[in-house]
């Protein structure tokens, strides 16, 4: 009994950590506020799942990660009706979110970069993770992580001084 309590309380000390990390990620991969709170909620069912795997709770933010990012792809697995995609500027519901122009026209420039880019550009700047750990969590070289970061950067430098 004394054990299950012990994993109840490490699993709400995650939740409470890192779901707002989680759901951001998971909004800038799918880009829908319904499907990324439902990829939340799958992670997370698959973390308290999975929670005897992890050994060392400073490594749950990257666990989280690859669960979200897994689950994503698996997304694209299943069959999906078309759905009404919500525009990047209506995540600010909560408040938490800019809302000035300038955030705008940014969150509008970060949609419209390809995801080989993007996706690591969103790691480093969201997720707080270093060149190392992308590469890691991407199954790339670091050299990789550093070219895709450096052209997201210049891409995103482009739309944004209109030159692109």
């Amino acid at each position: 009994m004394e054990e299950i309590k012990q994993r109840q309380s490490r699993f709400i000390n995650l939740v409470n950590l890192l779901a707002t990390d989680v759901f951001r990620y998971a909004f800038w991969l799918c880009g829908d506020r319904e499907i990324a709170a439902d990829l939340v909620q799958e992670t997370f069912t698959r973390a308290w799942e999975a929670l005897h795997q992890l050994i060392d709770d400073k490594a749950a933010k990257n666990w989280l990660f690859t669960i979200v990012r897994r689950e994503n792809a698996r997304r694209y697995e299943r069959y999906q009706p078309d759905q009404e995609r919500v525009e990047l500027d209506e995540i600010a519901a909560n408040g938490n979110y800019d809302t000035s122009t300038e955030a705008f026209v940014l969150r509008r420039a970060l949609a419209k970069l390809p995801q080989i880019y993007r996706e690591p550009l969103v790691l480093q700047v969201i997720g707080g993770y270093s060149i190392e750990e992308i590469a890691q969590q991407l199954g790339l070289s670091t050299g990789a992580v550093m070219t895709r970061l450096h052209r997201a950067r210049q891409k995103l430098r482009h739309a944004l001084q209109g030159t692109e």
